[in-house]
Order: C-alpha cells, then structure tokens, then sequence
C-alpha cells in the first residue's frame, strides 16, 4: 500500500524541482534522494526539473522544490495551489522565506520591502530573541547600536542558509566593519538580521510534516561537525517523530526546554497563518534556541523557519517510511550525519543521501538512520 495525497486529483508523478540558483552539488544530490524516496512512498513515477529563472509551467505533478517557492502565482502555474500539491512551502512575498520576518523594523520610518507584516512581529515578540531586522544600512546601524548596549550582537544575513553570513559585533566598530561586508546591496535586497547573542547554545528543530493522509510533527537538536577548514558548521539532527500535530508530542519527553520550544514554535507557526495570506507549507521546520546572553542572563526564542527541504528532511523520510509501514506505531526516533571528510564507516541499515566530493566544499557524507526506542 502506498499513501495517496489527500487532493481532489491524486499525483501520479512525483517532480524533483532544482530552483534554488548557487546549490551545491551534495545539496542538489541529497535532495533528489529525498524527492526519489517521496515518489516510491507515494506510489508515483519520479521526475526531475531545473527552473532557477522562474520560467516553468506545469503542472508537474507533486512537486518537492529545493527553496520555498516565494510567488503564489509562480506557483500556480506550476500546478501547486494547496499543501496536498508539495513537500514544502509557498508564501506571498520573497522575504517571508528568509529570516528577516522574525524581528521587527527599528521604526515605523524604516526601510520596508513590499508585502511587509508589522502584525507578525507583534505576534511573536514574546517567543523570539531581541533583535531587529532591517533593509538599509542605516537602519542596521541604529538597531545594532540599541542592541550592543545590552551586549554582543549576532548579525545574519537574513536569506543566509546553515549558518552562513553570520558574525558576531563585539563593539560599534566591529558592527561597522560586518555591516560593510554585507554590503548596502545585499541588506537592500535580502535584509539584515541583529539579534542577541548566546552561548551556550542548544537549539531545538521543531516541525511539522503533512504527506498524503498522513501528518506528523517532532522535535529535536541539531549538532555542528568541523568542516575542511575547521569551521563549526551544520553535522546533523537526531529527531523524534510521532503521528499528529504538535500536541501528540507532549507526552514523548518531559524536558522542559523543549516543551518550552514546542509551544514557541506552534505561536510562530500560527502568527505566519495568521498574518501572510496565500501562505501555505506542507513541511515547516522551527530552529528554537535556548542559551544565555553575556551578562548571563537565560533566553529562549524561535529563530528562524524552514517551508523546503532541509537538513533534517533525510530524517524526516524516514520517519514517514516507518510510520506509513507499521500503521500501529505512534512515534519514531530517526537522525541525519554529516561528515566533511571521506574516512567514514557508514552505519549499518543508514541509507546514504551523499558520499562524494563536492567541488566547493571538498568531501562530504551524508546518511540517516532509524533508531530502535522501546517508547516509540
């Protein structure tokens, strides 16, 4: 038995569609193994297509994208026109897929793209860290000069992925020098994120899946792994899924970090509904962080959204397989690894997404795997 989408016209063809321009090679690979997985789960035939410019028409079928698609009308004429059409998301404006929609303007005066929500903000203000974001240079100065005076500064490129473009401004002039390196263009088209810096840092993943008749949700941490240079970057999340939404989680942990995520998460995820119309995802994946600042003092808030594929998605596959192949079990604890080096013994029974060396980024491998749990 294979799961059908619960639309009006059941999918027979499963497309893999490479739209985000300057993905890597082992990002274009991995998520073409997870559309391929989606396909023989959904019993259709698997596909691929490439429209980085925006051009393609459809329909195409069920389409796992590699980016949130940011136009509804791009993807109308891609056939997508509710979350039964997709393993991902679709919003209304381009920025409403990146960071930047987390924190507010520094003031009603500031810099704005077109579509902005200052509703959102609102709405979420007691579930995220202090920040701001911003547009223009200038008002990326004014916040993070109101922002240092509590303490050091984490500014992010606001369409930045994994971590990258992301420092930390100790000081004004270190905040000068970060901003600059940005560069006045790239905040005018993208944004700018300030925001409080922790340490001791643990971040929790919390999402929600719907494929077919089948919706899940889980919680989990992420873990970093040194790259060829030695830099910290995104190694992998262990996950633990159960059937339903975000309520059929409370039971399977008694941490009270990640109840406290949970329920962040779930106010982020119904602010977005609320405040972006022709907003729909049928994968949403929550970063929460908890850590303290460096006057010690404990914060906890969501940090961004994810409505694509992500690094977890490989383990997020494999929780469907499980829960679509034993209808009786109620949760599943699944992981994702990802290793910057070659020399790796890939566990039994993992099912490698990549193993290769990408041109950019040098060797990589990348598996998930399902992990027996007596309570699942």
């Amino acid at each position: 038995m294979v799961l059908s989408p619960a639309s009006s016209a059941p999918h027979t063809q499963v497309t893999f569609l490479a739209c985000r321009s300057g993905a890597r090679e082992h990002e274009i690979a991995s998520q073409r193994h997870v559309a391929e997985r989606l396909s023989a789960l959904l019993g259709c035939a698997f596909a691929e297509a490439h429209d980085e410019t925006g051009s393609l028409r459809g329909p195409l079928g069920y389409v796992v994208p590699n980016d949130t698609l940011d136009s509804v009308e791009r993807a109308h004429a891609l056939g997508i026109r509710s979350a039964h059409d997709l393993y991902g998301g679709v919003v209304p404006f381009p920025f409403v897929a990146t960071k930047a929609i987390t924190h507010p303007l520094i003031g009603p005066a500031a810099a704005a793209p077109d579509g902005w929500q200052p509703a959102f903000a609102e709405r979420v203000r007691e579930v995220v860290l202090p920040g701001f974001s911003a547009f223009s240079i200038e008002d990326a100065r004014e916040a993070g000069r109101l922002l240092l005076a509590a303490g050091d500064v984490r500014v992010k490129l606001a369409s930045g992925i994994g971590g990258a473009g992301q420092s930390v401004a100790r000081d004004e002039s270190e905040l000068e020098a970060q901003l600059a390196a940005l560069g006045d263009a790239e905040i005018a088209r993208h944004g700018v994120v300030l925001e409080r810096n922790l340490a001791a840092l643990r971040t929790h993943s919390v999402g929600l899946l719907q494929v077919g008749g089948l919706q899940t949700s889980y919680f989990g941490t992420q873990r970093t792994t040194p790259n060829r240079h030695g830099a910290e970057v995104y190694g992998g999340s262990s996950l633990t899924v159960a059937r339903g939404g975000l309520d059929a989680l409370e039971r399977l942990t008694d941490d009270p970090g990640v109840h406290r995520a949970l329920a962040q998460a779930a106010t982020y995820h119904a602010a977005a509904l609320a405040s972006f119309a022709g907003f729909f995802a049928s994968r949403c994946n929550y970063d929460v962080a908890e850590g303290r600042d460096a006057a010690g003092t404990t914060y906890s808030g969501v940090l961004e959204q994810s409505w694509r594929l992500g690094g977890a998605s490989g383990a997020e596959i494999a929780a469907l397989e499980v829960l679509h192949r034993d209808p009786a079990r109620t949760a599943v604890r699944t992981s994702t690894t990802e290793l910057h080096r070659a020399d790796v013994t890939v566990p039994d029974g993992a099912t490698v997404y990549y193993a290769g060396t990408d041109p950019h980024l040098g060797p990589i491998v990348k598996y998930a795997e399902v992990h027996a749990d007596a309570r699942a």
